[in-house]
Order: structure tokens, then sequence, then C-alpha cells
């Protein structure tokens, strides 16, 4: 299969599965908007900018999860350690449940910035759903590496770059289904550009399959 081809092939993919989601999670999303606006002070969405193919700015939509003016130094301080190989200075190591031994878990525990409501779209995901609408505008893929901030990207060294240089960003990928937030920033690179050098409509496709197993075993969110 051609590159032409296949683009043409996951661009359809992407709005066909992008509009039949939204109609299915219509009425989950008035729910899901209901629900943030009882439970804390703030927009339904949250709005933020992101780099994509090419390093390409755009709007990102999330549910908002957090409390309005949140302060985002965790974020950025977590990110720099992170990158530079030391989540655990950033708030990013936790607990094995497992014979009492400790698991590296590369993320933010115990983020004050979430709301309880928060808590519980970002441990579901639900606070992606949004994102469908930046896959119909054709600024986001279904799958594909996870757009980067800013301040992330300000700090990539020159090889972490070519995870966003031929391929929009996705809502899922093969960093979520396989290792999501159990392996460090290196490693995460390394499987979005496996996945750039793979990729095909299915492997996409196996991909979508396996996200909701992903999202169901706790893996946690990005």
């Amino acid at each position: 299969m051609s590159d032409r081809t296949y683009q043409l092939l996951k661009r359809g993919l992407d709005i066909f599965v992008g509009v039949a989601a939204l109609l299915l999670f219509a009425p989950l999303f008035i729910v899901i908007a209901i629900a943030i606006k009882l439970s804390s002070k703030g927009p339904v969405l949250f709005r933020q900018e992101r780099f994509g193919r090419q390093f390409e700015p755009f709007t990102f939509y999330k549910f908002r999860s957090m409390y309005a003016d949140s302060d985002h130094t965790i974020h950025k301080e977590y990110v720099s350690h992170l990158i530079a190989g030391r989540p655990e200075t950033g708030n990013g190591t936790g607990n094995g449940t497992a014979a009492g031994e400790k698991t590296r878990i590369f993320k933010i525990t115990g983020d004050p910035r979430v709301t309880p409501f928060g808590r519980l779209l970002r441990r579901t995901s639900l606070d992606e759903l949004p994102q469908l609408w930046n896959v119909l505008r054709g600024e986001m893929s279904l799958v594909g590496p996870r757009p980067c901030l800013q301040y992330e990207m300000e700090q990539y060294a020159e090889w972490h770059t070519l995870r966003l240089i031929d391929v929009k960003p996705g809502m899922t990928g093969l960093w979520q289904v396989a290792a999501r937030n159990r392996v460090g920033f290196d490693e995460m690179v390394r499987l979005d550009l496996a996945y750039v050098k793979q990729r095909s409509l299915w492997l996409d496709i196996k991909i979508l399959l396996r996200t909701p197993l992903a999202v169901i075993s706790g893996s946690g969110a990005c």
C-alpha cells in the first residue's frame, strides 16, 4: 500500500469513527458537562495550545478536570524531570502493590490541581473525548503520538522531534496500549518512532481495538 493510499484510508477511518463516536457519546457529553459545572467553577472545556505534525500549533480540547486558573508549575517541573530521566523528583514514583515492591509510575500522583470529579474523568480517560473534534478538524488522528506542549518541545533532544515530523498526533497510540505511564520519556519516544516506522491501517485498527482494555486496566491517562 502506498503512503498516499494509507493516508486517505486513515483519514477516512478518522472521519467515520469520529462522527460515529460523537453521535454515540453525545448523551455522555451532556452528563459530563453538567457534572463539571456542578462540581467546580469554570468552563466545561479545557483549551490549550499544543503542537502537532511538523510542530504546527493548534487548540487542543479536553473536558476540564482541574480547578479553574490552576498553576501549571507542577506539570512544567514534572515534564523537565521526566525528559531529564529523573521523574522521581517530579512526584512521579509510586508504590507497587505486588510483594511491596517499588513500581515506577511516570505520571504526577496526587495532583492538587485536579478536582474530585476530574480524577474520575482522568482515570477513565473520558476527559479525552472532546479531542474527537480535533480529529474531525484534521489537527489530530485517532492514532498517533501525543501532541506536545511548548515547554516540553523546548527541552527536546533533536531525536525526540522525529516523533511528530511525519505524522499527526493521536488520541491513542502504541505507547498508550503498550506501556502507558510505565516507561520513561525516552522509551515513550522510541515507541512513537516504532509506530512512525511501522504505521499501517491494520496497526491503527489494532491499537484502536486495544485502547479500551488499556483504559479499563487502569494504565492511567496522559
